[in-house]
């Protein structure tokens, strides 16, 4: 479904969990690290997520005064580091992202990451003009200022861009607050607790409907 607007979409921004990479393996591995069954953990993500709470507060529950950063350094130095393989891409990514490239449109990929998860997207060679982190910009999602990058970085106005994400609350209304367009990707379990207070510019259930989605909204200006 694609909705109104006057200005025409020149450049796509992509979150990453659950948009370009299944977080079924990292959610695994700290299911594993934590000491719980890896489907308690995720009964529990859960259930935060339906509270409306924020997913980081499940180490917290299940192990009180978590230091993520320094868990994650202990991890790296047990050989079980953060990984993103091209295994970990959904099969429509790179599709998808040459596609539009071919289109003509800048490609950029942005979302709340770590440092080495922007080191290991870059390694993949993905068709995109930009990766960028929320660690690597000191600004995470939903701040205004993270998607004021996304516009600098892109070099356009921010009602050109559209900014594709799973999450309501840190994709999808604050992408549009900022003015940029914006596209829901329904999967990943955050997708699934839908917000009535937001509109998107469009809803795809896969990033192959995005390059056609995007070529009618424009040719519709």
């Amino acid at each position: 479904m694609i909705l109104g607007g006057s200005t025409v979409i020149t450049a796509v921004a992509f979150d990453v969990g659950e948009v370009l990479v299944d977080e079924t393996r990292e959610n695994a591995a700290w299911a594993d690290w934590l000491g719980v069954p890896r489907h308690t953990f995720s009964a529990v993500l859960g259930a935060l997520m339906a509270r409306g709470r924020d997913a980081a507060e499940i180490f917290q529950v299940f192990r009180p005064g978590f230091d993520f950063a320094r868990e994650r350094t202990r991890r790296e130095a047990a050989g079980r580091p953060e990984l993103i393989e091209e295994d970990d891409l959904y099969p429509d990514v790179r599709p998808a992202l040459t596609a539009l490239r071919e289109a003509g449109l800048w490609v950029g990929i942005a979302g709340n990451q770590t440092e080495r998860a922007g080191h290991l997207l870059r390694a993949l060679g993905l068709p995109a003009d930009l990766v960028g982190t929320s660690h690597e910009w000191s600004l995470r999602k939903p701040d205004p200022r993270f998607f004021a990058r996304v516009a600098r970085e892109a070099g356009r106005p921010p009602e050109e861009i559209l900014y594709v994400g799973d999450r309501w609350d840190n994709d999808i209304r604050p992408a549009l607050a900022a003015g940029m367009r914006a596209a829901h990707i329904r999967r990943g379990p955050w997708a699934y607790i839908d917000d009535a207070d937001v509109t998107p510019t469009m809803r795809v259930e896969s990033l192959a409907e995005l390059p056609a989605a995007i070529a009618a909204f424009n040719a519709g200006r």
